[in-house]
């Protein structure tokens, strides 16, 4: 992974992790529902504290499915829903170890072409399109992950300049735009409702 120090936690030490582990990233992404974001992205950390090792795709697959949401559900809980989003965990750590040989990073790393890099992230558990479209917008504007096509692939998180989710953050000032863009959104929802 690129030499990047990504901020998207509001923590120096959960940004690190990220920042230097593809896994922990990917893992953050898996987690990036229904919680905010610095939980997301910095509950890999904590997973590594207490794991007591570094994050590895195979050895958390291979972990008792008990076990391992039994270290999600320690207070304070990974995620709001800890028992099945450990499950998510466990099956897109799966998915790596057996079509990526454990390193998260094969799944971008080579992508031929935007539309490919879509692909291969949907097909993990738990991402969307419209996931997939903002992992690889992060990916492409922060790590330089950048395919052909990926812009148009990932639009219109993608877009240069936009403040629109997690893909757009780079400090507290965007943190802000992106929170603002999101309590707008929902509340033209809620208008329409």
């Amino acid at each position: 992974m690129a030499k990047v120090a990504l901020h998207l936690t509001g923590n120096e030490d959960a940004d690190a992790v990220i920042s230097r582990d593809p896994l922990a990233l990917l893992i953050g992404m898996v987690l990036d529902q229904q919680v905010t974001m610095e939980k997301a992205f910095s509950s890999p950390a904590e997973l590594v504290r207490r794991l007591g090792v570094p994050l590895q795709a195979a050895s958390i697959a291979a972990m008792d499915p008990e076990e391992f949401a039994t270290v999600f559900k320690e207070k304070p809980a990974l995620h709001r829903f800890p028992g099945s989003m450990a499950s998510r965990v466990q099956e897109v750590c799966r998915m790596v170890a057996e079509e990526y040989g454990g390193k998260a990073d094969a799944i971008w790393k080579g992508a031929p072409d935007g539309a490919a890099l879509i692909a291969r992230l949907t097909a993990l558990p738990g991402f969307g399109a419209q996931k997939a479209r903002i992992f690889a917008a992060l990916l492409g504007k922060q790590l330089g992950v950048q395919p052909e096509g990926w812009r148009a692939a990932t639009a219109p998180f993608g877009e240069a300049g936009s403040f629109i989710s997690v893909a757009d953050i780079i400090d507290a000032e965007t943190l802000g735009k992106v929170r603002a863009h999101k309590q707008a959104m929902k509340a033209k929802a809620r208008a329409k409702a």
